[in-house]
């Protein structure tokens, strides 16, 4: 069934699934939009697609016929309502996606709730280990916080992100595209994850600079040294990798960090 604006309000009132704030629900009501992000999954006859929160089903409607779809929501109504229209056709799990394992999944699909979009993106790239691509919807000031690589909004999960692989931004899309309006526009962005490079490293230098990220403010030799609890390894691992001593973790590239995890 396709969402759209003329519809949404009387689909609503049916299935009596009225937005929950506390779940994030902001339902998508431009098909178009919705039809964009299907193609940019690049579904495959034998994928195994997972879709975070579908809610009424608006990516779902142009999902629904490619692959193996399975669709995973926190709210039973939003189950029930998509178990009715699309019976037969899709697996539903009524959880937390976080609660679930995501292991099997080669490409992932979602409008994340925004307050816990990074937490719910870092999960997906440690825990989906076969995932190829990811297509997400988030805030879109939050966008800078996986796609930068320096600065105040770089942080630990576009270390993970660039380390994995290569991150995309395709289209925004503003408040009136949803229903009910959320206050700020979204941004859909794509995460192609390479096959090749060396996951449990890329995880291991993402915990790494974790640690280093937690004060922030401070250099990197003293964010390494009260790491390490040792002064002359940290000197020697900057000085053999010609990193400045002086430099802050947010001007530390994904490669740096990877580099100081091997030289540990």
């Amino acid at each position: 069934m396709e969402i759209n604006r003329n519809n949404i309000v009387e689909i609503v009132k049916k299935s009596n699934a009225n937005p929950d704030k506390d779940y994030g629900q902001n339902f998508l009501i431009e098909p178009e939009y919705s039809r964009q992000i299907a193609t940019l999954l690049d579904i495959k006859e034998e994928d195994n697609v997972l879709e975070v929160g579908p809610g009424l089903g608006s990516l779902t409607h142009f999902l629904i016929d490619k692959g193996h779809l399975t669709g995973v929501d926190i709210d039973s109504r939003m189950i029930d309502f998509l178990a009715i229209i699309y019976k037969d056709k899709m697996d539903l799990i009524l959880n937390d996606v976080r609660k679930i394992d995501v292991s099997k999944y080669d490409l992932i699909v979602g409008n994340l709730p925004y307050n816990i979009t990074t937490e719910l993106v870092t999960f997906l790239l440690i825990n989906a280990k076969k995932c190829q691509k990811m297509v997400l919807m988030c805030q879109l000031e939050a966008f800078n916080r996986f796609f930068d690589v320096e600065g105040k909004e770089y942080g630990p999960v576009s270390v993970l992100i660039h380390l994995l692989g290569k991150i995309n931004k395709h289209f925004s899309l503003k408040p009136g595209c949803f229903y009910p309006a959320p206050k700020c526009s979204s941004l859909v962005f794509s995460i192609d994850i390479n096959q090749d490079k060396d996951k449990d490293d890329a995880f291991s230098a993402y915990t790494l600079a974790k640690s280093l990220f937690l004060n922030r403010r401070k250099t990197i030799y003293n964010n390494l040294k009260n790491y390490l609890k040792d002064k002359d390894k940290t000197e020697k691992i900057l000085n053999e990798l010609n990193i400045n001593k002086n430099k802050r973790p947010e001007d530390i590239s994904p490669n740096e960090f990877l580099a100081i995890y091997k030289k540990i």
